[in-house]
């Protein structure tokens, strides 16, 4: 099968949208189909695909970041290539000419991240309902739509969006594991405290993440260290922030370099509440963490509080760190980081993987044409009903 993915960001960009759209390129890759990638000008190959970049600039919301904006380069891509199917990864700005343009074939869209929740933390909160209603006009000019959790899903679905389906989630589980624990490792993110509890947070640095919410644990005892490993336009100010506090800002790793910082730590924190599904829990997960996330929406669906890591309530102040601390029983963070490793192992990348390559199947065997019209005869009887 032929598949191009026009999606809104990718390498050199790291973050939990780069990570699953790479592990299922190079799945579909292992398969046998052939791939064209479209995205923000970056890099020009990945596994051997050609990756074709549109000019990026910085925008005025997320400096730390260039995107794409829509580009009728696009579709002359994709008239080169005449694609089997088009798959248009978290359509905002390139994706808007993902969608335009890729409509002439089988078309699914996948949301992975929440926009217009971010407008409260960039302080824009009237832009919110133009952004709903942009996105769910892109999404539902594609033929099928995919989420990454479940109340997503349910979300997405009240406010109109169409055909919405879940897509599982998935880990690479020789990437990490509890394998990986290096003391040399240790030694560096606990800048030699290594007999302190080592707090995690992985991710974008950035104000929707909510990683202030960490200082109160390291104001609230002694016996914690923090690593934060990650960049973002946020960064600065959460250096300025935690100054003076156990606290070691290591940027982005990668591969081997990133499986020992987990694995070598003893607690993942993960504050944010902004989250579409949050893979790096799944990754700490496989490291043999126990989790402390957010009781709302997707992170609640990966942990089950009191098992593989617990849950707090942000609407209840000082929740995160009281329930942060109760993981100083060092008897309790194993059981727990090893219930976290055991939930690890039912996921995988093929398994998503092959879900998607499904719902390309299941589009290039259908008549688009007849389902459009079959699509708006139906749009018009319930708005005549």
């Amino acid at each position: 099968m032929r598949i191009a993915i026009v999606t809104e960001t990718f390498l050199p960009q790291v973050d939990g949208v780069v990570t699953r759209v790479t592990a299922t390129i190079k799945w579909l890759k292992e398969q046998g189909h052939t791939l064209l990638i479209i995205a923000p000008e970056g890099v020009n190959e990945f596994e051997g695909i050609q990756v074709k970049g549109i000019p990026a600039r910085s925008f005025f919301i997320y400096k730390h970041r260039k995107v794409a904006l829509p580009n009728p380069k696009v579709g002359q891509l994709l008239d080169e290539f005449q694609p089997d199917v088009v798959h248009v990864v978290n359509p905002a700005l390139l994706g808007m000419a993902g969608i335009f343009y890729g409509r002439k074939w089988p078309l699914i869209a996948s949301w992975h991240t929440n926009i217009p929740q971010y407008a409260d933390y960039y302080k824009v909160p009237y832009l919110k309902p133009i952004l709903w209603w942009i996105l769910r006009t892109l999404h539902n000019r594609a033929d099928v739509n995919l989420c990454t959790s479940n109340s997503v899903q349910k979300e997405l679905t009240e406010r109109g969006f169409k055909n919405v389906h879940l897509w599982k989630r998935g880990v690479d589980l020789n990437k990490f594991g509890v394998q990986y624990r290096d003391d040399d490792v240790r030694y560096r993110l606990s800048e030699g405290e290594t007999d302190k509890t080592l707090l995690l947070y992985v991710g974008r640095l950035a104000a929707e993440k909510e990683i202030e919410k960490i200082r109160d644990v390291l104001d609230g005892s002694n016996h914690f260290r923090l690593a934060i490993v990650g960049d973002g336009p946020h960064r600065r100010i959460l250096e300025s922030y935690f100054q003076g506090t156990p606290t070691v800002f290591t940027g982005f790793l990668h591969g081997e370099e990133l499986a020992k910082a987990y694995a070598s730590s003893d607690i993942f924190v993960f504050p944010s509440r902004t989250e579409t599904l949050g893979l790096v829990i799944l990754e700490a997960m496989a490291s043999g963490l126990p989790i402390v996330v957010a009781n709302s929406g997707p992170t609640a669906e990966q942990v089950t509080d009191g098992e593989n890591g617990m849950l707090y309530d942000p609407k209840i102040k000082d929740d995160f760190k009281n329930t942060v601390l109760k993981l100083q029983d060092g008897t309790l963070r194993q059981k727990m980081g090893y219930q976290a490793s055991e939930t690890s192992h039912a996921f995988s990348w093929s398994a998503p993987s092959n879900q998607l390559l499904s719902f390309f199947n299941d589009l290039k065997g259908s008549d688009k044409k007849s389902k459009m019209s079959l699509f708006k005869t139906l749009y018009v009887k319930k708005r005549e009903s």
